[in-house]
């Protein structure tokens, strides 16, 4: 055991010192390392990465604006030299004087044709009015003439019915002393059956003369109407 012992003791002075050297270049490699990691800048140590909670961005620093005044070039003032008319000869001016005096007179006379435009429209409107009122008017005339026709002709068809019933030669006696005024008309309406037995029932001179009227009162009758050439008189 003492042998073992001595064994043990004897390598203690030869590991100290490797130890202490070792343990000296250590902190040498340890010193060296801590030296460079603090000579490397901040941007190039890595950060640890948070999980879902990006950076906030950094605002950028305002830039100076340029000051646009200062690199407006100068504005260049140009003196403005009041415009004068040429001078006006006196042929020019006469004519200026003509031509206004002839735009006047014009103007005159367009305001003279306006009113005469306006005062013949007016009457041309009462014309109208007027012509209107007269045709209105001549229509209600025919009319009432119309009426007193057709209440004539209904007093000459009685009178004609009233001798055509008789006996021919009472008629004949009544027609030679009757005025050709009402006795040409009666004659005139009566059918030819009729009349022919009266006619020779009168006397000789008096059916003479009666037939010549009542041959005139049938060719005037029958002329054409020269106011309306499309109406004929009827005639019996």
């Amino acid at each position: 055991m003492t042998q073992v012992k001595l064994r043990l003791t004897l390598p203690v002075p030869r590991i100290l010192p490797v130890t202490i050297l070792a343990m000296a270049l250590l902190f040498v490699v340890k010193s060296g390392s801590l030296v460079r990691a603090t000579a490397l800048p901040a941007a190039s140590v890595p950060l640890p990465a948070k999980a879902h909670s990006p950076l906030p961005a950094r605002p950028e620093p305002a830039r100076p604006q340029p000051s646009t005044e200062a690199e407006k070039p100068p504005i260049a003032t140009t003196r403005v030299e009041p415009v004068t008319d040429p001078p006006v000869s006196d042929s020019e001016r006469a004519l200026l004087t003509d031509l206004r005096q002839r735009r006047i007179a014009l103007d005159a006379r367009e305001s003279k044709l306006a009113a005469r435009e306006s005062a013949l429209g007016a009457v041309e409107k009462r014309l109208s009015a007027r012509v209107a009122e007269l045709a209105d008017l001549q229509t209600r005339i025919e009319a009432m003439e119309k009426q007193r026709q057709t209440r004539e002709e209904l007093n000459w068809r009685g009178l004609v019915k009233l001798y055509e019933t008789m006996k021919p030669k009472d008629a004949a006696q009544i027609f030679n002393d009757l005025d050709f005024a009402v006795l040409l008309p009666v004659l005139d309406r009566m059918k030819e059956a009729k009349a022919s037995p009266i006619i020779a029932a009168m006397q000789p001179d008096r059916a003479r003369q009666v037939t010549v009227e009542l041959a005139k009162q049938r060719l005037v009758s029958n002329t054409i109407n020269p106011r309306n050439p499309s109406a004929l008189p009827t005639g019996g």
